[in-house]
């Protein structure tokens, strides 16, 4: 078997880097992250609550991203009520048996969510059918959309309230860049909310 050579593993990480210099680099990525921050901390303060979902990776970073808000991020405090869609293996097969894998996440929210109420809907290329279908479920229950999704946005970004769109065509530095995002908000929920609760 051929060893890894060493300059992959660099170049892997030159990719990695390049991308997080480039959402740094977007004036208007930023402004859109800050928004859904802000977003975030008045559902809750209005009692509202947060639901993610996604395929794949996409899911994983889901129930990555409803963990730090449920449990904590970086510090002690209340938990904060969070859902991924992705993590009832007797619910989606029952919806994926029933009305068709399209349908998964859409009538999860139709069972859980409410006015007012945050969807998360995560998607590297932005065309995945069942969230494409979540989020035009989304609007007609008043619920407040915002996407994760590559450079080109995909079919979501004319269903979304808000779009963050990470400036990379590769799903691996996609997700990377979904990973950054989702601490940001997180961080960033916690810090509004619960200032108090920083030590020192």
């Amino acid at each position: 078997m051929a060893e890894l050579p060493r300059d992959f593993v660099a170049q892997q990480i030159r990719e990695s880097v390049s991308v997080q210099q480039s959402m740094l680099a977007d004036s208007g990525l930023i402004a859109e992250i800050e928004a859904v921050a802000k977003l975030i901390v008045k559902t809750y303060r209005d009692g509202g609550k947060v639901l993610i979902a996604g395929n794949g990776g996409s899911a994983a970073d889901s129930q990555h991203i409803a963990a730090e808000l449920v449990s904590r991020f970086a510090m002690e405090r209340p938990a904060l009520p969070a859902m991924a869609l992705t993590t009832d293996t007797s619910i989606m097969t029952a919806i994926g048996n029933d009305y068709g894998y399209d349908s998964l996440f859409s009538r999860q929210l139709e069972a859980s969510a409410r006015p007012g109420d945050v969807f998360l809907a995560i998607s590297t290329s932005g065309n995945s059918p069942n969230i494409l279908r979540a989020l035009a479920s989304a609007r007609e229950l008043g619920v407040i959309s915002v996407g994760m999704t590559g450079a080109t946005g995909g079919g979501m970004v004319a269903l979304c309230h808000h779009c963050l769109k990470i400036p990379a065509t590769a799903t691996p530095r996609i997700q990377e860049g979904h990973a950054t995002i989702g601490h940001i908000l997180c961080a960033s929920t916690e810090r509004a909310l619960f200032a108090d609760n920083t030590p020192g």
